[in-house]
């Protein structure tokens, strides 16, 4: 690697886990008790929370602030802003509980355009919204925040940002029918309120606030000099997945790199988007030096605040788009050996002292050679030091994740994932467990005994009663053995 990952504190170094549930438990009350000081109206099928009812004198187009925050300072932010909102009687709107700004925060439940926009605020004409940025800016800057994507930022040292849009129902229709939010122009035509663009391409709409572009300068920008990305392969609040090309002399090779965002996706003790990419550097560093076929690690650098982790294009297709490509499900022997391959990955991780967490189909690349080869290990974990937080896809993780945040190890997590993987192998669909939590039946016919037996193990509901991975493998094998025998038979 050109330049070694920065070093970060051990993973949950010097953290009481009851502490951190208490600090969260007094968070959510102190949201609620601002909630019912501040945000007492609430409209039907809620996802915010408003000062007051809407009002026909109340503008329907025009520019809104968003105020950004993370779950752990919202509360701070919204009592440093309300009081003044209140005794203007100004519109606004904030989430129904930090777990619905947790989500808005992500960019995966609503939209990615969403991530960032804790607090909507209505001024009620452009003097008042000039004069409430500067206010707001004042009240609220230097706090750590998400970035609003694609909005205008009033300052660098603070959390304000704005668009001109809809503040009220207006809709247009586009061709096929369907209706989208709308903005009047200025001769009177509805024209598409489009979050990506909004007021950056609407010449009848001048922006208060002249944006200053300032000259980048190349000689730090690595994006500028060595790598050329082309391609977003996925974009939400932690940060981007970009497909690229690395410069080398002139040449260029496939590279893939990941964005870790400042303040994105912020978790209840502090982890965000920079952590968790500087957290898959150095499990990516570990397990290579443990022979887990991870994608090889050819740079890492930070840039305006936020860390890229630049790896390894591997080629191939994730083993998800292979088994939904099938129009029938695997042969038993090919999904058995499918299984062994998987446990034995499985197996060297754990070995590694880490447990991945997210061990799914479509985080493993079938190449073209026929290797399985893992990605994604930003939410990995040491064995020795669980984390109290979910993290695993919800059709792949336990039921314990959900329940309750005290683990004595995260194993358990993959041990579930890899119960799910194999039933998904075997029956070509996944497990769906009745209200008891009963391990759904294997109903193929051909398939072993034993083989059900560890695949019921691996999804009990009780975590100590999943066996280990590397006695899964050795089951199946033992199954593959004897069904080749008897094929030869």
């Amino acid at each position: 690697m050109a330049n070694k990952v920065k070093g970060i504190d051990n993973f949950r170094s010097g953290i009481d886990c009851q502490n951190l549930q208490n600090h969260i438990l007094l968070l959510k009350k102190e949201w609620n008790e601002l909630c019912d000081t501040y945000l007492p109206y609430l409209p039907p099928n809620p996802i915010w929370r408003f000062s007051r009812p809407p009002h026909p004198s109340d503008p329907a187009q025009g520019w809104k602030i968003h105020l950004s925050a993370t779950i752990l300072n919202a509360g701070k932010v919204l009592r440093s802003v309300a009081p003044l909102l209140q005794n203007l009687e100004i519109l606004y709107k904030a989430p129904i509980s930090l777990e619905e700004l947790m989500k808005i925060n992500s960019g995966i439940y609503y939209s990615y355009t969403q991530v960032g926009k804790f607090m909507t605020v209505y001024p009620k004409t452009e003097d008042g919204f000039v004069y409430l940025t500067k206010r707001l800016h004042r009240l609220t800057r230097n706090r750590s925040a998400p970035a609003v994507p694609f909005d205008f930022k009033y300052r660098n040292d603070g959390c304000v940002y704005y668009r001109f849009g809809v503040f009220r129902t207006q809709v247009s229709e586009n061709s096929d029918g369907s209706k989208i939010p709308a903005l009047k122009s200025s001769d009177g035509e509805l024209v598409a309120d489009d979050r990506e663009t909004g007021s950056k391409t609407l010449d009848w709409v001048k922006n208060p606030f002249p944006q200053k572009t300032l000259p980048q300068s190349r000689s730090n920008n690595p994006f500028s000099i060595s790598y050329r990305a082309f391609q977003a392969l996925s974009q939400r609040g932690k940060g981007g997945v970009y497909q690229a090309f690395q410069m080398n002399n002139g040449s260029p090779q496939a590279c893939v790199i990941k964005e870790g965002r400042k303040n994105g996706e912020t978790d209840w003790d502090g982890r965000d988007g920079y952590w968790r990419m500087q957290n898959e550097a150095r499990v990516l560093q570990i397990l290579r030096q443990s022979s887990v076929d991870t994608p090889r690690i050819y740079n890492s650098f930070e840039l305006a605040g936020n860390f890229y982790l630049v790896t390894e294009f591997i080629e191939g297709e994730n083993l998800q788009k292979f088994l939904c490509r099938g129009k029938r499900r695997l042969p038993i022997q090919l999904a058995l050996d499918y299984g062994i391959r998987i446990g034995k990955l499985i197996t060297k991780i754990h070995d590694s002292g880490w447990v991945w967490r997210d061990c799914k189909p479509s985080n493993i690349i079938l190449t073209p050679e026929g290797k399985l080869r893992p990605l994604d290990f930003e939410g990995a974990c040491p064995i020795n030091k669980p984390d109290p937080f979910p993290w695993s896809t919800p059709s792949f993780a336990p039921p314990e994740v959900f329940s309750s945040p005290y683990k004595k190890s995260n194993l358990s997590e993959d041990l579930f994932a890899l119960g799910t993987f194999l039933f998904l192998l075997i029956e070509g669909r996944l497990p769906v467990f009745d209200a008891n939590f009963l391990p759904p039946k294997i109903t193929r016919r051909a398939v072993p005994g034993k083989i059900k037996q560890v695949v019921y193990a691996l999804l009990s509901y009780d975590p100590e009663q999943r066996p280990g991975a590397q006695f899964v493998v050795r089951i199946f094998k033992m199954a593959q053995d004897n069904l080749r025998q008897i094929a030869r038979e």
